[in-house]
């Protein structure tokens, strides 16, 4: 029958193989090789198939060659298997034979995806996520570039996934943001003699600008866990420089009301007031003019009425919350809030020296304990610099001096006593010329 002929052919190819295996000829192994997995195949006999691949791959002395190409061939199988249990079992044979092996690195790589992605759509998150995580790709040399990095983003959003923040942040560090910037368009250099050959990237695998997008959105996903608002709004940021979002103003005008929003959630230091009078100058925020005032608001040195500003931006708020990608928090609510009375303080610290906590709290519409418990908390995170005198009920304000200007004033004061001194001297050396001239008889 069949099975017969199948035996009889596959037996003639192991002899076969054997003989080029010893006489050390590449391509002749490699050719028996992949014959008999092909036999496998086209008889549909999943089992015997397995069989073959850990039978040949274990054989003595057997070429990397042959391994390799093995590998690789039945990879092609992978898709036409019957159900999900043959295919896992076809990828766990591969990946057993592939361990350990740089040879297959990248093959190994890949099957580990497509494991991964079978538990995934399984719903076992965590077991994807510990697969995935075994593979360090940032170490072949031979892996296209584009599919290091979809590989390691891979291995981001599973981490994201589980609530694994600690990991998520580790394995982002292996992607520098930098090589997003790098110039796509230069002519690859031709390897030179003896140097690896890079692989060409799958072709599913995205382009790095989609790649750019993808990693700024799951860092918006990790930052947004613990409302690291800066950092979101920098991840925005980076998106909106994308040159295909740049062009669609459906893409970027979303894209720029988050900036703005997470420009005036962030607490106030020089990087968020740099961004913040970048975004200012950015010709393309005339789009949204609601967002203008709104950054302009923050800009200016004035007192804002949080309830006039709430009831005017309420709406766009709560619309924020319901977009696509809305990640502004429960938290930001009350962030806002909080960042409009640091903005009230710095403004009146600004054009007062001392003030009574009444009046204070009457300026920031709060309470006096209100007042006094958000000017402690500015003054602890060094926002600014202010004594409170509590029997007295008195404010005071004093600019914060940097080293550089105190080393300056005292270079000053130090001139000056200097200069007396040397006047004093003068001086006294006069008084003591006139009275020797008096003494003398």
């Amino acid at each position: 029958g069949d099975s017969g002929n199948l035996e009889a052919s596959i037996d003639r190819l192991l002899n076969e193989e054997k003989q080029m295996r010893l006489a050390e000829n590449v391509s002749g192994t490699r050719k028996a090789a992949t014959e008999i997995l092909q036999l496998c195949f086209e008889a549909k006999d999943w089992k015997l198939l397995n069989e073959q691949i850990l039978n040949l791959s274990k054989k003595r002395g057997q070429l990397k060659q042959a391994v390799q190409s093995m590998v690789q061939q039945a990879m092609q199988y992978i898709d036409q298997t019957p159900d999900i249990e043959t295919r896992i079992e076809l990828i766990k044979t591969l990946n057993n034979v592939s361990a350990g092996k740089i040879y297959v690195e990248i093959e190994r790589a890949r099957l580990t995806r497509k494991l991964a992605k079978i538990k995934e759509d399984q719903g076992q998150i965590a077991e994807a996520a510990d697969l995935m995580q075994e593979v360090a790709v940032e170490t072949f040399g031979a892996m296209a570039k584009t599919e290091k990095i979809a590989f390691i983003l891979e291995q981001v959003r599973l981490c994201l996934d589980r609530q694994d923040y600690v990991r998520a942040q580790i394995l982002s560090r292996k992607i520098n943001p930098r090589v997003f910037d790098a110039d796509t368009k230069k002519d690859k250099k031709k390897p030179k003699e003896g140097e690896n050959i890079v692989e060409e990237a799958p072709a599913d695998i995205p382009s790095l600008l989609e790649l750019k997008r993808i990693y700024y959105e799951l860092m918006i996903r990790y930052y947004s866990h613990n409302n690291e608002y800066l950092e979101i709004c920098r991840s925005y940021k980076a998106i909106y420089d994308i040159p295909s979002v740049k062009e669609n103003p459906e893409q970027w005008i979303p894209v720029l009301r988050k900036i703005c929003w997470f420009l005036v959630l962030a607490p106030h230091d020089p990087m968020q007031s740099s961004l913040l009078n970048a975004t200012l100058e950015d010709k393309n925020l005339s789009e949204i003019p609601d967002f203008k005032m709104l950054l302009k608001q923050v800009v200016t040195m004035e007192v804002i009425q949080w309830t006039s500003l709430w009831n005017k931006y309420k709406d766009e708020f709560e619309k924020e919350k319901s977009m696509v990608g809305g990640s502004l928090g429960d938290k930001a609510g009350e962030d806002l809030k909080l960042r409009i009375i640091e903005h009230n303080i710095l403004v009146v610290s600004k054009y007062y020296s001392r003030i009574t906590l009444k009046r204070l709290a009457e300026l920031l519409c709060l309470s006096i304990e209100e007042a006094e418990k958000y000017l402690s908390e500015m003054v602890v995170s060094k926002a600014l610099i202010a004594k409170i005198d509590r029997p007295s009920g008195i404010v005071c304000f004093q600019v914060s001096k940097d080293s550089n200007e105190i080393l300056n004033s005292w270079a000053v004061n130090l001139e000056k006593l200097l200069d007396l001194v040397e006047k004093s001297c003068h001086q006294i050396h006069k008084e003591t010329m006139v009275h020797k001239a008096a003494l003398r008889p």
